[in-house]
């Protein structure tokens, strides 16, 4: 048997709960496009971001260790997966959209810089008199300007709730367009899911990373307890283990344990708010995912122990200086001779200008790619030879 579009949707509202987002209730995209025979608005908006090139880029660029330095640590792309992963389970233990959470997980990093976050201070300094640079508004204009896989239109065209779950600024709500979605003061859930999925995901992977590469001992983790819950539960069933295995089932267990502890609080949250609609969920003033008090407090303390000890190690954070002393010299370099872009890119200095269309080739480039082009130009420079323009370099190394 066929299951068709209009079948999945009938399925949709006869089985989620009645403030999920349901693909039939979208507000729309941009433009108007004819509905596909088979695929949701959310499958098919799922599907546009995996074709993507931002997407493709992700394997390349730093999560917290300069791409390349580990076989085993992760990259944008695998961080991009898991947190993919923990937004499906989340929202269907609360009977909630799971392609719509999945799709805003699989496109909430599209517009990270290389070099992480390193990476985007660097572009943020540099952009400074020119609008600055933020990770999450790049992700948006990614998948609304920067994109080009439609004649009719630039961008991917996604639907309007994928896009707001993108938008992340200084209040905890935007919509992504003005208008009459302004009235609302939450995202849907299944945009909140995809935001504390991705916190779950990179402090419990960033310090797995660590311990992994050598960077934090066991032993500076006493005093945490987010930490010390896990690691007794697993001594206690597993007293046997030791090492990598003991610390890496002691990471999955502190996943479990606030992945359980999300979906208990919220369903909590949710029957407690009384909603019963999508449109409930929208005006409230708080989010409505939210983990517990104990386990929060627990994670703040986890994200100050990672920032000490792990982000600002001098291994970490010095390498990361150094490649983003390439990053501006190749941006200083483009400003001073635009012809370096390709055509493609050059193409949209007239509408954005030169500092923002720098800023969004620059922002687009792998960890390689950038070093690369660094070693191009000023290789180049030298010698005393000019480097070749965008659409002169070699194929499998092209940017645009």
């Amino acid at each position: 048997m066929i299951r068709t579009r209009a079948e999945k949707e009938k399925w949709e509202a006869g089985t989620l709960a009645p403030f999920a987002q349901k693909s039939r209730e979208s507000a729309g995209r941009a433009h108007t496009e004819p509905a596909h025979p088979h695929r949701t608005q959310y499958e098919r908006d799922r599907a546009r971001i995996i074709h993507s090139r931002a997407f493709r880029r992700l394997e390349y660029k730093t999560q917290v260790f300069l791409n390349g330095t580990g076989d085993h640590l992760r990259t944008r792309l695998t961080h991009t997966i898991e947190v993919a992963s923990i937004s499906r389970t989340i929202a269907r233990a609360l009977g909630l959209n799971e392609d719509l959470a999945e799709t805003i997980a699989l496109a909430h990093d599209l517009g990270h810089a290389p070099f992480g976050h390193s990476g985007e201070e660097t572009l943020d300094e540099l952009m400074r008199e020119h609008g600055g640079f933020e990770h999450n508004g790049q992700s948006l204009r990614i998948v609304e300007v920067i994109e080009r896989k439609y004649p009719r239109f630039d961008g991917l065209n996604l639907s309007w709730e994928v896009r707001e779950g993108l938008q992340k600024h200084q209040k905890f709500y935007d919509a992504p367009t003005p208008g009459a979605h302004e009235k609302f003061t939450s995202p849907s859930l299944e945009a909140q899911i995809a935001n504390l999925a991705d916190e779950i995901t990179y402090y419990s992977h960033d310090l797995d990373d660590g311990l992994d590469f050598h960077l934090i001992t066991p032993e500076q983790l006493a005093e945490l307890e987010v930490w010390q819950h896990s690691f007794k539960e697993v001594r206690r069933h597993f007293p046997k283990l030791r090492g990598k295995e003991l610390h890496g089932y002691v990471i999955r267990c502190m996943i479990d344990r606030q992945v359980q502890d999300v979906i208990a609080t919220s369903a909590d949250l949710i029957a407690t708010a009384g909603v019963g609609c999508v449109e409930d969920v929208r005006r409230q003033k708080k989010p409505l995912i939210r983990y517990s008090l104990p386990l929060l407090r627990a994670n703040q303390a986890l994200r100050k122990f990672l920032y000490k000890n792990l982000y600002h190690h001098p291994r970490v954070a010095g390498a990361n200086q150094r490649a983003c002393s390439l990053l501006r010299n190749v941006f200083q370099a483009y400003l001073k001779k635009r012809s370096l872009l390709g055509e493609t890119t050059a193409k949209r200095i007239r509408r954005d200008g030169l500092h923002r269309t720098v800023c969004d080739y620059l922002s687009g480039m792998t960890d390689r790619y950038l070093i690369e082009e660094h070693d191009r130009l000023f290789a180049a420079a030298k010698n005393g030879s000019s480097p070749t323009s965008g659409e002169e370099r070699v194929i499998t190394r092209r940017h645009e």
